[in-house]
């Protein structure tokens, strides 16, 4: 989980990316249906980038297997602070193959929620061409 956290506080999306397994689902804090699949979840962390400010890990926690994580974060969404926990679990190699977002409070979730939708557009194009 170490590489992951680092790749994400150095913005190093490719590493973060290299991370996802084939067959990552990925749970939105602000969308009922998950994102099943490896180009979707990298295009959405992108996203993410493009729209939290501010973005820190605070706090790590693990699982005595090693397989589960839970990284808590806090971050900024234009004037609104939010406070967060990506939920990641590992597969047999090591790999993210599910990935969990949850946020508060509710004013940030919806500072959120519109911000990436603003995002979709690009997002769904970079999940494409990635998936080529």
């Amino acid at each position: 989980m170490q590489a992951f956290r680092e790749a994400v506080e150095a913005n190093d999306l490719d590493a973060a990316e290299a991370l996802l397994a084939e067959n990552v689902v990925f749970t939105s804090p602000v969308v009922f249906k998950p994102y099943p699949g490896k180009a979707i979840t990298a295009a959405i962390l992108r996203g993410v980038t493009r729209v939290f400010e501010d973005f820190r890990y605070v706090r790590e926690i693990h699982d005595v297997n090693g397989r589960d994580h839970a990284l808590v974060f806090a971050a900024r969404v234009g004037d609104r602070e939010i406070e967060g926990c990506d939920f990641i679990h590992l597969d047999e190699d090591g790999l993210i193959d599910e990935f969990t977002v949850m946020v508060r409070p509710l004013s940030g979730a919806q500072a959120l929620a519109a911000a990436m939708g603003a995002q979709f557009e690009q997002i769904a194009e970079e999940a494409r061409s990635r998936s080529v």
